[in-house]
């Protein structure tokens, strides 16, 4: 959903920027619920207050919760023919594809120097090698961005 959602909100209808989405990405995944369903709320809320919100949740929710309602009615009926585990197969490696795409996206918009290379390269290894919380993780790279920011405002300060 991410993809579509950046397609969608900054590409096609100018809502946000991609700076901010990114944002909205980073705040969604440090409140409880889904990034995107996240992400939508704080851009509905964004364009038109309270109401836009709420709008932007139950418009992006309730869609898939109907889907989601009539694959589950029927599922069991025909989760064990061969077609549809192949199916599903070709659906996750589709998935993992779209994940790619939006992270490569997002990745050019995002590093712009070489600390947040570095900021990046340190966050991925505690991502792959630890089980830090998501949370954590985006505290540690949101203070590891204020440090190294004002350590370069105080050199330029002193030269």
């Amino acid at each position: 959903m991410l993809p579509i959602i950046q397609r969608e909100i900054v590409e096609k209808r100018g809502w946000a920027t991609e700076e901010e989405v990114m944002d909205y990405y980073a705040i969604g995944q440090c409140t409880p619920g889904i990034i995107a369903v996240n992400t939508s709320t704080f851009i509905g809320y964004k364009q038109k207050g309270v109401l836009g919100g709420f709008a932007a949740t139950f418009g992006f929710v309730f869609p898939s919760l109907v889907i989601i309602t009539i694959i589950a009615a029927f599922i069991q009926n025909f989760a064990h023919l061969p077609y549809v585990t192949y199916a599903f197969d070709g659906i996750r490696a589709c998935v993992c594809a779209l994940i790619l795409d939006a992270v490569l996206k997002l990745g050019k918009k995002s590093i712009i120097d070489k600390w947040c290379v570095v900021i990046c390269a340190g966050i991925t290894v505690l991502s792959v090698f630890t089980s830090l919380s998501p949370v954590i993780l985006v505290v540690l790279a949101g203070a590891a961005g204020i440090c190294i920011k004002n350590l370069e405002k105080m050199k330029e300060e002193k030269v």
